[in-house]
């Protein structure tokens, strides 16, 4: 592979993990096993029977997780741990595709995971503020969106290198753009539940409180005719 080809899938791996590991890694096996594509001698674990077979059972598991309201929040809260240490080590087995030395191999690494952060940022973001939606459909659309960026992403870093080397600078300008956007919306949806959440609960005390006479008054009328009675 030349240098721009090494640089592009190195960025493609990264950003592709932080979105979808397990279809970035599933896309990446099939194409080197069937000869789509040659791979990094540090990347050819990619190809292995196991690898892909794992992989391909993670990815229906991820298919169906990501398609339900809330449970895909759950989901990428937790992948939070997997997806960004993940996109460090397979941008860094794809530089050493450049046999460059073990600080331009750790500098990879820090790129691949920081880029791997931002996609994934950008992805939980989005989907939480449309779980905001009551309908399911948005949440579908964007979670087939994804799946399809990943696999069109890939394939236009294998096979048009400089084209998605673009791409990766304007996704990080359109994520610096976006994501405060993003994490504004969501304090403003969790200012909503709270306030919710307490007038709930402020009416259930009135409720409360309002037994509390009623059962007061019983009690006083009861003894009052006791003491009428005696």
């Amino acid at each position: 592979m030349d240098t721009i080809e090494i640089i592009s899938l190195t960025l493609g791996v990264a950003w592709a993990s932080g979105i979808n590991l397990y279809a970035a890694i599933l896309v990446l096996g099939l194409l080197g096993a069937n000869g789509y594509t040659e791979l990094p001698p540090s990347l050819t674990v990619l190809q292995d029977p196991l690898v892909l077979a794992s992989a391909a059972v993670m990815y229906f598991v991820e298919f169906t997780a990501d398609k339900i309201p809330g449970v895909d929040t759950g989901w990428d809260a937790i992948h939070t741990f997997i997806r960004i240490p993940a996109g460090a080590m397979l941008a860094m087995g794809a530089a050493q595709g450049l046999e460059i030395n073990p600080a331009a191999e750790l500098a990879a690494a820090l790129l691949g995971g920081s880029l791997a952060a931002t996609s994934h940022l950008t992805k939980a973001s989005t989907r939480l503020v449309i779980n905001a939606s009551p309908e399911p459909v948005s949440n579908w659309t964007a979670s087939i969106t994804e799946d399809l960026a990943v696999i069109g992403g890939l394939w236009a870093a294998l096979n048009y290198p400089w084209a998605f080397v673009v791409f990766i600078i304007l996704f990080i300008a359109l994520a610096i753009w976006l994501l405060p956007k993003l994490w504004r919306a969501i304090k403003s949806i969790f200012a909503t539940l709270r306030g919710w959440l307490g007038k709930k609960k402020n009416n259930a005390g009135a409720v409360g409180a309002g037994n509390d006479i009623i059962q007061n008054l019983i009690e006083a009328k009861s003894s009052k005719a006791r003491d009428e009675h005696d």
